[in-house]
């Protein structure tokens, strides 16, 4: 009914227009862009979503919200590129992928930082998440704030990871991304980058024992047919960046830019409830596909283990905003 009463407002709206000899307004083209799937469990794909209904919903009108899923516009290095130079108007990119432009982002992919999503809510919704997002505007880039990709997990066919020494020996893929390199390294495991689109057929022929990525991703792509543990390890919290290019930004006036950040901080807070909905009932489904699900014993433990890698990385994010991030999950 909602729906039938804004086409009946939107039809007379354009009547009246055309009778006073006015143009009806267009649409302007919002493109919208991310690099998985278009499911209802993608925690990408629920972002775009809701982002288009709720701009929809407060600036009815002004948008015609297009989505590009499934690196239709490019990977996630050539979407930051469209969103500099104005070829992309929004992006949902991998907190991992914005690092490269700027070092203070790998405070996100800290290991064990988080001990919960609501900590990292916490977190990257105030005063540190806004100093980060705060960077990309000297990069033709506004960040608006930071949807829920999930904590990723350590999947493996060498035994269930509950304490840090059940990590060493063991070959996990990761990222080709120094954090993650030097987080497996440190609890004695055998960190192995390798290619995403290799890395199915690896854990099936045994080139690798596991992997870390998060349950959406396990289930998706099939990983119970290939891994038998999946340990709830919460080593990496995976925060989504909400990027709007500048181009697009400044077009709107200042009315509409408060809109647009409204949009988008309902937008997430709808989506990280239906993420983690989403992450209870992906873990009955992993269960009944035959994994092994399991948690960790001490996440204290594991912190302590992979310290070096705080140590290391320190200096490049910036100590005082790495201190208030601490001071922030410790108090």
């Amino acid at each position: 009914m909602m729906t039938l009463r804004k086409t009946a407002i939107a039809t007379l709206s354009a009547a009246l227009l055309s009778a006073a000899g006015l143009p009806a307004t267009a649409a302007d083209t919002l493109r919208v862009g991310w690099t998985t799937s278009d499911s209802a469990q993608d925690p990408y794909a629920i972002m775009a979503h809701n982002l288009k209904a709720e701009l929809e919903e407060r600036l009815p009108g002004k948008f015609d919200v297009q989505t590009f899923p499934n690196n239709q516009l490019g990977d996630e290095k050539q979407m930051l590129e469209g969103l500099q130079y104005g070829t992309l108007d929004v992006g949902i990119i991998t907190n991992a992928t914005i690092a490269n432009l700027d070092p203070v982002f790998q405070l996100n992919d800290m290991p064990f930082l988080f001990a919960d999503e609501a900590q990292a809510h916490g977190v990257l919704d105030g005063e540190v998440g806004q100093e980060m997002l705060s960077k990309l505007s000297s990069k033709g880039m506004i960040g608006l704030g930071f949807a829920e990709g999930g904590f990723r997990h350590m999947i493996n066919n060498t035994r269930p990871v509950t304490a840090p020494n059940d990590v060493e020996g063991v070959k996990f893929r990761t990222m080709q991304n120094p954090v993650f390199i030097g987080m497996f390294s440190s609890l004695g495991g055998n960190p192995t980058p390798m290619a995403w689109s290799e890395t199915f057929t690896a854990a099936q022929q045994g080139t690798i024992d596991g992997l870390e990525i998060p349950l959406a991703v396990i289930a998706a792509n099939n990983y119970p047919e290939v891994t038998k543990y999946l340990s709830l390890t919460k080593h990496t919290y995976s925060a989504l960046g909400i990027i709007v290019s500048e181009r697009t930004f400044g077009k709107l006036s200042e009315e509409e830019q408060a809109a647009f950040k409204a949009a988008t901080s309902a937008a997430i807070e709808k989506q990280r409830a239906q993420v983690a909905e989403a992450s209870a009932a992906l873990i009955e489904q992993l269960k009944a596909a035959g994994m092994t699900v399991n948690d960790i014993e001490d996440p204290a433990a594991f912190r302590k283990q992979v310290l070096p890698v705080y140590d290391e990385f320190k200096g490049a994010i910036g100590e005082d905003l790495f201190d208030k991030a601490l001071a922030a999950v410790q108090g």
